[in-house]
């Protein structure tokens, strides 16, 4: 432990104690599992020995990372990833019966799946997977499943005998003794699915006889119509009673209801947060200070220095800017004669809506016009150019409010 400093215990496992550290090298936290193995049976050294031996094949950003493992004072010490935020069950059990956004639980449960997705392609299965070894980091906005005590590398056989595993999230054929996959871990992620949409169990009983009841005839309460039907029927699916009956996590992602999850979650976990510029950046030249008749905010003032005066440009009625999406500043897009009163941003589409209630579109330009762009692996990298243009055909109809989707506009008509 000479590389580490103890700072404090956060747990207590099934085989061992679980420190808080400093790794000193880089003054990062870290956690240490500490598994004494002088005393332990050979099942529970195996066991062991077996976290090591997944959290090695296992690389994924919904993965605890593995750092290292080393024997100390007649213990196992495996060295791994911290994650700050606490366990996807205490931030269920502090919403206080206040149910989730829709949106919050496919942001989560996408995760989880690439996750299992990501453990299942090394054919590994997971056996314990629960709210209590889902993770989150401190903004409580990435999860990584952890815990791979009990997990199984799958033989040739690919299938796993033995019965372990949390009870409320045991799957019916483990209750029957019979060997099982891929899609128990698939109906334990039913049973976390669920959890994050009625922030309860599925499956809870008094004693065990009556929790294995409940699971084999796969009752348990809906969830509330307040979510899409897309959702409901993917719990349903998931906890399917018939194992060949349950999607594979392929299938899963494929769905639309996941669709859309997967590629917000792929652009939000890749943006960075953009301080407010203190200069004026645009693409055509300045406004003077003090140009009557112009729309502006104070971030677009700030910053300009007073100057000789500018050639008489009739400025814009308004100025609007993009970034984010490749845009390292703030881009003022090209502007029409017109006054600009609301504005969206889609994945494919930027619009704004005029105080005509005429819709504004900008566009990239047509390939080849314009000119002058790079090759790929060229030194220079030139700033996206937009052109702007009214929607054509729109005579007689006003535009109150635009909104743009992923792959569409909608507009609202007054």
């Amino acid at each position: 432990m000479e590389k580490y400093e103890r700072i404090r215990v956060v747990g207590r496992g099934a085989f061992g104690i679980v420190h808080l550290c400093l790794r000193k090298a880089d003054q990062k936290l870290v956690i240490i599992k500490q598994i004494p193995v002088e005393q332990m049976t050979k099942e529970e050294r195996q066991a062991a020995q077996n976290e090591c031996q997944v959290l090695k094949l296992l690389n994924h950003p919904n993965v605890i990372e593995y750092y290292e493992n080393f024997l100390e004072d007649k213990a196992l010490m495996i060295a791994m990833e911290y994650a700050p935020g606490g366990t996807l069950a205490e931030f269920i059990q502090k919403r206080c019966n206040s149910l989730l956004e829709e949106e919050t639980i496919l942001h989560f449960f996408v995760q989880i799946l690439l996750a299992l997705h990501h453990v299942h392609t090394h054919l590994i299965l997971h056996r314990d997977l629960k709210t209590q070894n889902i993770l989150l980091d401190k903004h409580r906005m990435v999860v990584k499943i952890g815990d791979f005590g009990i997990s199984k590398i799958l033989s040739s056989k690919s299938k796993a005998y033995t019965v372990v595993g949390t009870p409320c999230y045991i799957s019916p054929e483990l209750c029957e003794g019979k060997p099982y996959n891929q899609k128990s871990d698939i109906w334990a992620l039913g049973c976390v699915l669920y959890e994050l949409a009625s922030l309860k169990r599925a499956f809870e009983a008094a004693n065990l006889p009556a929790l294995v009841l409940k699971i084999m005839s796969g009752t348990f309460a809906p969830i509330s119509d307040r979510y899409s039907p897309e959702l409901r029927q993917l719990v349903l699916s998931l906890l399917s009673l018939e194992p060949a009956q349950r999607p594979p996590l392929s299938h899963i992602m494929a769905q639309p209801l996941c669709i859309r999850a997967l590629l917000n979650l792929h652009t939000d976990l890749g943006s960075v947060c953009m301080r407010r510029a203190e200069k004026f950046l645009a693409t055509g030249p300045p406004i003077a200070p003090g140009s009557t008749g112009s729309r502006t905010t104070s971030a677009r003032c700030r910053g300009v220095p007073r100057g000789p005066a500018q050639p008489a440009i009739p400025p814009p009625l308004s100025s609007v800017y993009a970034w984010g999406g490749g845009l390292s500043a703030p881009l003022r897009l090209p502007m029409l004669n017109t006054e600009v009163v609301q504005v969206a941003t889609g994945r494919t589409q930027k619009a704004g809506v005029t105080r005509s209630g005429r819709l504004i579109l900008w566009e990239a330009p047509p390939l080849g016009a314009g000119g002058g762009a790079l090759l790929p692996g060229a030194v220079e990298q030139q700033q996206p150019q937009f052109i702007s243009r009214f929607l054509e055909g729109q005579s007689g109809v006003t535009i109150k409010h635009v909104a743009c989707g992923d792959l569409f506009t909608a507009c609202l008509t007054g």
